[in-house]
Formats: C-alpha cells, sequence, structure tokens
C-alpha cells in the first residue's frame, strides 16, 4: 500500500485484428488520464513535474538598483528570475489607506543541491529605506530543494508609525544564503493584491474567543485527488478525506475555499513502505498558505519506512480582527478566500526508499458557520481577492465530493470518455466484421 503501483503495460499481440481495439482502448485510456489529472498531463514513472506558473504571468526583469526599479500592478501576476549573487529590486506605488501584500515564490533550478539555510528572503522598504517586514522561507531541516514562498506587507494601522504614508515602496528579492549560493538563477513568481480599510471607523477590533483544541482528524475513506503542480493550478478541496501519490522531490498544491467565520484543520499520512530502509529528516512536510499565499503554519515529520502523519496547528475561524491577534499563525486568517494546502516528499526519501510514488491521505476538516464579512471603504484588487469566488462555492460547503466541481469533472470526464470507447469499439467491430482494418 506505501506505494502507488503504475499500471503495467501488457505483452503486444501478434494479430492484426488485435492492433486496433488495443489502439482504442489506449486512447480512451488517455482521455480518461487526462480528465482526471489537474492540467490534462499525466505523471510519467520517475517524473518530478516542474513547477505550474500561472498562465497569465506577465514577465519582469529585476533590477540591481532600486532607482531602475519596475512597478508591480496590484492584482498582477509576475513571472521573473532570481540571480545567485546580490539582490533584485521591484517598485510599488502605493496609496495611504490600503494594505498592500506581495508573494514571492522562487522555484529551484533542476538539480539543485540544498541546504537547510537556502531559500529566499523577501523585504518592503519605504522611501527612506525603513522596513515595513522582512520574511524568509528556506528549505529547512530536510535540505530538499522546493518550490519556497515569501509574503511581504504594507500594513495601514493606527498602532504603526512606520511605512503608513503614499509612495514609492521598493521591494527586495534575494538569497537567504550569501555565501556560495547554489549557483544557478531561479525562477520566481510574484503576485500582488491590496485590500482598503473597513467602510466605518469604530471601537478597535479585537478576535473573538475561539476554541484552540486541535479538532479529531476526519474519518472515512480516501477519494483519489490528484494535486496540482503550484498555487495557479492547485485543485480545489471541501471537507472531506483525498488521497495521491507523491514522488520523492515532488510537492502538492490544493486550494481550500474559506469563508469568513469557517475555520479549517488538516493532517497528512504517509504510507508504509515495502521495501528499504533507512531515515529521511523531516521527510513530509504539510504547510497552509492564505489566500495572498503568506504562510499560515507548516510542520514535518521524519521518515523510517513506517507509516507517520503530520498535523497544522489550531487555528481561529476566519475573521478580520484576527490581524490583530498576537502570533503569526493566527494574525493570518484574517482573509476569507482560497487557502492553499501543499505537501512536499522531501528528495532524500529517494535515497532508502525508492522513487515511489508513496502514497499520502489528506484529511480535511471544515467547520464554523459562515458569515458575511467586513464593509469595506473601496474594493480590493484584484476584485474578490478576499471572498469564496461562485466557482468555489460548492467546494466551501459542508464537504458532500459530489458537489465538489473538480468531482463533477471528473465525473463528466468519465462518463465522455466511456462514451468515447463504446462508440470506437462500436466501429472497430463493425469494420472487423467486413474484414477491414482500423486506423486511429
Amino acid at each position: 500500500m506505501g506505494r502507488v503501483n503504475g499500471v503495467r503495460r501488457g505483452a503486444a499481440s501478434g494479430r492484426a485484428g488485435a492492433r486496433g481495439p488495443v489502439r482504442l482502448v489506449a486512447v480512451a485510456a488517455a482521455l480518461a488520464t487526462a480528465a482526471v489529472l489537474p492540467g490534462g498531463a499525466a505523471l510519467a514513472a520517475g517524473a518530478r513535474p516542474e513547477y505550474a506558473f500561472a498562465g497569465d504571468a506577465l514577465p519582469v526583469e529585476g533590477a540591481g538598483d532600486p532607482a531602475d526599479a519596475v512597478a508591480l500592478e496590484p492584482g498582477a501576476v509576475y513571472r521573473s528570475s532570481l540571480p545567485p549573487g546580490g539582490p533584485v529590486h521591484y517598485r510599488l506605488d502605493l496609496d495611504a489607506s490600503s494594505t498592500a501584500y506581495v508573494s514571492v515564490t522562487a522555484v529551484p533550478a533542476p538539480g539543485t543541491e540544498g541546504a537547510a539555510a537556502d531559500g529566499i528572503r523577501v523585504s518592503l522598504q519605504d522611501a527612506a529605506g525603513g522596513s515595513c517586514s522582512s520574511v524568509s522561507a528556506t528549505f529547512g531541516a530536510a535540505r530538499s530543494p522546493r518550490p519556497v514562498t515569501a509574503l511581504a506587507l504594507r500594513e495601514i494601522s493606527s498602532g504603526r508609525s512606520r511605512c503608513q504614508d503614499a509612495g514609492t515602496y521598493d521591494l527586495v528579492v534575494e538569497r537567504s544564503r550569501t555565501q556560495d549560493p547554489p549557483p544557478d538563477a531561479w525562477d520566481l513568481e510574484l503576485t500582488t493584491a491590496t485590500e482598503p480599510p473597513l467602510r466605518q471607523d469604530g471601537p478597535a477590533e479585537t478576535p473573538g474567543a475561539w476554541d484552540s483544541s486541535s479538532p479529531e482528524p476526519l474519518a472515512g475513506e480516501p477519494v483519489n485527488r490528484p494535486g496540482g503542480a503550484g498555487f495557479a493550478e492547485a485543485t480545489p478541496l471541501g471537507q472531506g478525506v483525498w488521497r495521491d501519490g507523491v514522488r520523492p522531490g515532488q510537492t502538492l498544491f490544493y486550494a481550500v475555499p474559506l469563508d469568513w467565520g469557517r475555520r479549517l484543520s488538516a493532517t497528512a499520512e504517509l504510507d508504509a513502505t515495502d521495501g528499504g530502509t533507512g531515515f529521511a529528516t523531516s521527510a513530509l512536510r504539510l504547510a497552509l498558505h492564505d489566500p495572498v499565499r503568506g504562510e499560515v503554519d507548516a510542520a514535518a515529520r521524519s521518515y523510517a519506512g513506517r507509516r507517520i502523519s503530520v498535523g497544522l496547528a489550531a487555528l481561529p475561524p476566519v475573521d478580520h480582527a484576527n490581524r490583530h491577534a498576537g502570533g503569526r499563525t493566527a494574525s493570518a486568517m484574517r482573509i476569507a478566500g482560497r487557502y492553499y494546502l501543499v505537501v512536499h516528499l522531501a528528495a532524500q526519501v529517494a535515497e532508502d526508499f525508492g522513487e515511489g510514488p508513496f502514497t499520502v491521505t489528506l484529511r480535511v476538516r471544515v467547520d464554523g458557520a459562515a458569515r458575511s464579512g467586513p464593509e469595506y471603504a473601496g474594493e480590493p484588487v484584484p476584485p474578490g481577492a478576499f471572498e469564496v469566488s461562485a466557482g468555489d462555492r460548492p467546494a466551501a460547503g459542508a464537504g458532500d465530493p459530489g458537489g465538489d466541481p473538480v468531482m463533477r469533472a471528473v465525473a463528466a470526464g468519465g462518463l465522455a470518455t466511456g462514451t468515447a470507447l463504446l462508440l470506437a469499439l462500436g466501429v472497430w467491430t463493425a469494420v472487423a466484421r467486413r474484414g477491414g482494418s482500423v486506423r486511429t
């Protein structure tokens, strides 16, 4: 059960008449695969899919000097690169009322040899060089190269004095290990968003009381659900138990829509393997990112070939007032929208236990009563950034897999594939009876 077995290719028949149905079945199988895998792409044996960048990402070049930096427009997605030496700069032109979020995802070059301190540091500075925020994201104890994401923000708050003015801000992206970093350039994906202030000035917001005990992991039989290869292609999930195969070095992305007032808990389990011995440090990593891709929480477990489980910390319900809570985890649960579960299996697992794939199970629980969001004095950018979209609404419900848009697509794809297969076999049979040959 530890490794997900691939389909073994059968022996080819020597009869000319058998080639038709074999080819037709192969075509139908390919259609079925395309229907159930994100982006219609199958994972070949031993393959490690690259990070899936947003299809609408705009190319932009980071500058070596802030004076030459290109402006990033709020609401846009960009693709850039980070050289091994020296930081790169981008410009943000911000008003004096909106909180701004800028996420940077760095994708290491193929074949990167990772150290624990390897990753990126992202900082946002005002025109005077004052720091608004600075965050690092590294490979960590597993030393496994993977996409790493850091979020910089300029937060408007009555309790802050720095970075509150309108003007030009400098986004700085650099390697977290400046001495002898990996030599190749890394690709970057940058997203930008702004959040307007609340419509009315009332009493200071305070986070509501919530049960900080961790809910029991959801029980039930898992449903197969392939993960996406990036934030832009994250597979939507509702409440439920979901399963996929993951290879060493691979990262899976899932999106869980959360309304205001809703609360998420999640665990990831890695099955035991049927071969190999050894020990892989921090092999299974589960992280949660908020709708602007900031990391909310992350946990990892080492692997010795036996079944392991890792879970997120207890999280409060989504509430605008959480931004005033103490601690990064609670503060990050401040906006509604798509939250991202990101699963990574360390590349070092292959050294002792083989290339896999290995079975990983996600147990996702969503509870709490959904409610209306805060009244903003303006529109977020991009529009609808901090709410659950109509397309995500079914997955944000009680977690019925039948109501999940992805499950509906899989069912529709399976029905269409079955219909195509029956039609194709019917054509082959009719032609074969007349002594003809079939070509596909």
